[in-house]
């Protein structure tokens, strides 16, 4: 029998059980592939991360990410956020430096690791340089697939697929209780993203409200087989490209997205944007802990 040490962390929270809950094994270098696939599976949350020694120059530390649905994930965004802020909790990072480089896939990516006045971890992650790639105007197809009316569809703004690691399709509503009616038909939208290009969906809305987030959202993506995700960072990062190539955020100013409320996991995320510099910042909350027993 051998002992798997896990760790359960809440990303993208202010509080325990809010945000995007995130299984992380530390120390799995003595894990084949298949086995973390299944380890994923036994956890069956949208992402389980496994740190790793690096094998490329400059990584502090190597993540592997994959979903309940067996897809490695490459792309930075909760799943490789959970894992600095339990490095960070479990007093493995150097408090002096500051300053870190993760391995995700082929690339190496900043990581920048500190505190809020509260005490909390704060984390800020470089994400790829942004790519824009197809884009749609069917609003019958998009309305259709996604369980809504034309109507809802804002109009004039066509539906792109953008990438800051990973490809989703960005579908602007035009208000916050379209996004929270979207109920998605999984054949439909599976079809509509493989013919775009795009791993998932992520529909939101900029309507202006009294509060302080520039966007409302959720996610979708049956390509992985995940229903619905509480915060997704590899989408708020091009969804922030997004607003500000468009005019709707200023370069360089804090683009702030709510995710996750419709699910009952409120979940704050924060991407700056200055030309093709993305990084996405949060924090979040160690939950748990155990031993898989294999």
């Amino acid at each position: 029998m051998v002992d798997v040490p896990f760790f359960w962390v809440d990303v993208f929270a202010e509080r325990a059980l809010t945000g995007n809950p995130l299984a992380l094994v530390p120390d799995a270098d003595a894990l084949d592939e298949d086995l973390m696939r299944t380890i994923t599976k036994e956890f069956n949350q949208s992402e389980t991360t496994f740190l790793m020694a690096p094998t490329l120059p400059g990584a502090d530390h190597r993540l592997r990410s994959f979903t309940v649905g067996g897809v490695e994930v490459l792309g930075a965004g909760h799943n490789a956020m959970g894992a600095w802020i339990w490095l960070a909790e479990a007093g493995l990072l150097a408090a002096e430096r500051g300053e870190f480089a993760q391995q995700i896939g082929a690339e190496v990516l900043p990581v920048r690791v500190g505190r809020s006045d509260d005490g909390r971890v704060l984390v800020t992650m470089r994400q790829g340089r942004p790519r824009f790639l197809n884009a749609t105007s069917d609003h019958a197809a998009l309305s259709e697939a996604l369980g809504l009316s034309t109507d809802d569809l804002t109009p004039g703004r066509p539906s792109e697929v953008v990438s800051t690691g990973a490809e989703h399709l960005l579908v602007s509503l035009r208000t916050r209780d379209a996004v929270d009616r979207a109920v998605p038909d999984t054949a439909r939208l599976r079809a509509l993203l493989a013919a775009a290009g795009a791993e998932g969906c992520y529909v939101y809305s900029t309507e202006a409200v009294d509060d302080p987030s520039h966007a409302y959202s959720r996610f979708f993506n049956p390509t992985v087989g995940i229903v619905e995700d509480p915060a997704t960072g590899t989408a708020a990062g091009p969804l922030a490209v997004l607003l500000v190539r468009d005019g709707i955020v200023e370069s360089g100013r804090a683009v702030r997205i709510e995710q996750g409320r419709a699910m009952g996991r409120s979940s704050t995320l924060e991407v700056t944007v200055d030309e093709d510099r993305v990084e996405l910042s949060g924090s979040g909350l160690v939950v748990a802990e155990g031993v898989l027993r294999l």
